[in-house]
């Protein structure tokens, strides 16, 4: 049996990622390995790209692609189609990640930039692999697989406060 190693390639649009989290790229990468391999497919022949932008690079894809005039954190795009690139490697799609929102975000939070930063990618990653959170059922499906994820590398759970909220009966 011939064994694959999920390629993930990351791209910095916005240097303030790198000024201020110069292992962003390794953020990325280990994130979104964790994801596949938590979900057995730290095997496949697949490939993920990330993007580093800056809330302007993204306010203007959410608005091009979600009819929303707004930056967001991170946005996901799936790839539609099955088939592989050229007859290799898959391309399960894209994430893209803004800085000043999620710097933001980290901040309200009181974590790391690091630790908001593996989350968001987290959160993208099991996006492109079909998890969504547009029902509670759904929504506590993914938050749990993906605190699972963030546990093994020492991140607090991001979700806390709204488990805290739930009765044990709609926790799954």
């Amino acid at each position: 049996m011939e064994l694959f190693v999920a390629k993930t390639f990351v791209k910095v649009e916005c240097e303030e990622w790198t000024r201020a989290l110069p292992d962003a790229e390794v953020c990325c990468r280990e994130s979104a390995a964790a994801v596949l391999a938590l979900e057995g497919l730290g095997n496949l022949d697949c490939e993920i790209s990330i993007v580093l932008a800056d809330n302007k690079m993204v306010k203007n894809l959410n608005w091009e692609w979600r009819g929303v005039a707004s930056a967001t954190d991170v946005l996901a795009f799936p790839n539609q189609e099955c088939s592989p690139i050229g007859g290799g490697s898959r391309l399960l799609g894209d994430v893209v990640v803004a800085f000043g929102v999620s710097s933001r975000e980290a901040g309200l939070a009181n974590v790391s930039l690091h630790d908001h930063l593996s989350h968001l990618i987290v959160h993208g990653v099991f996006h492109l692999l079909g998890y969504d959170h547009l029902d509670e059922t759904e929504a506590a499906i993914m938050e749990a697989k993906e605190t699972q994820v963030l546990a093994n590398f020492g991140v607090s759970d991001p979700y806390f406060f709204k488990s805290a909220a739930r009765s044990p009966s709609e926790v799954i």
